[in-house]
């Protein structure tokens, strides 16, 4: 028994040998080598630094975190105001701009009043230096041309400008657009709830009423007022 015994070691030493030999050609550590242990050991050391060193680091990353966020706030700061600035800015030109508008909006409207009010000065300097006494055909005509001048020359101005006259005889009846004087009995080819007669003209400035059309509506005779 003592003789197998000592067979069987010397063949699990001679196996462990020459296990150890291969691993050992290949570049490989056996599992419980010093140099394995030893290996691991200085992993262990280099992934768990001392205690001591961690909060040194951390407080370093804080103060570095910090110092980059006081600059975006100082940053952010500075367009914020700039930015309140442009709008006050563009707030005082806005009011600026409106103002003028509402000063100098009829300019053009006036400049061309002015030459309406030429046209009625000269006719009327021309009627008072070449008319004579007792003359009044040729002071008439004279103020016919005059006027019928004037006229014209308003329509072109109003055209220019969108201001446009109503002409509602025979349209129906509009809350909107005619002031209603009276209801006149509807005479032959006229329909009841048209505009029979304006009394005063309305107008339209770019297709908005400004002054209403003063009329007579006409009605059946059952229906007058």
């Amino acid at each position: 028994m003592a003789v197998r015994s000592l067979w069987a070691v010397r063949r699990r030493g001679q196996r462990l040998l020459a296990l150890s030999t291969a691993w050992e050609s290949r570049g490989w550590l056996l599992p419980f080598s010093t140099v394995t242990q030893r290996t691991a050991g200085e992993d262990c050391s280099s992934e768990d630094p001392p205690d001591e060193l961690g909060p040194s680091l951390a407080e370093r990353a804080l103060r570095i975190k910090a110092v980059k966020l006081e600059k975006e706030v100082q940053d952010l700061t500075v367009r914020y105001q700039r930015a309140v600035a442009d709008c006050e800015n563009i707030k005082r030109r806005t009011q600026r701009c409106v103002e003028d508008a509402k000063i100098f909006g009829i300019q053009s409207f006036c400049k061309d009043l002015v030459e309406v009010a030429d046209i009625l000065e000269k006719t009327t300097e021309c009627i008072s230096e070449e008319s004579e006494p007792g003359d009044q055909k040729l002071t008439l005509e004279k103020v016919f041309r005059g006027l019928s001048l004037l006229e014209a020359k308003l329509k072109s101005v109003f055209a220019k400008h969108g201001l446009e006259k109503l002409t509602p005889i025979g349209d129906k009846y509009d809350p909107h657009q005619h002031e209603l004087i009276c209801h006149v009995p509807a005479g032959v080819g006229v329909q009841p709830g048209t505009v029979a007669l304006v009394r005063q003209d309305g107008y339209k400035l770019h297709g908005r009423t400004i002054r209403l059309a003063q009329v007579e509506v006409a009605v059946e005779s059952q229906r007058r007022l």
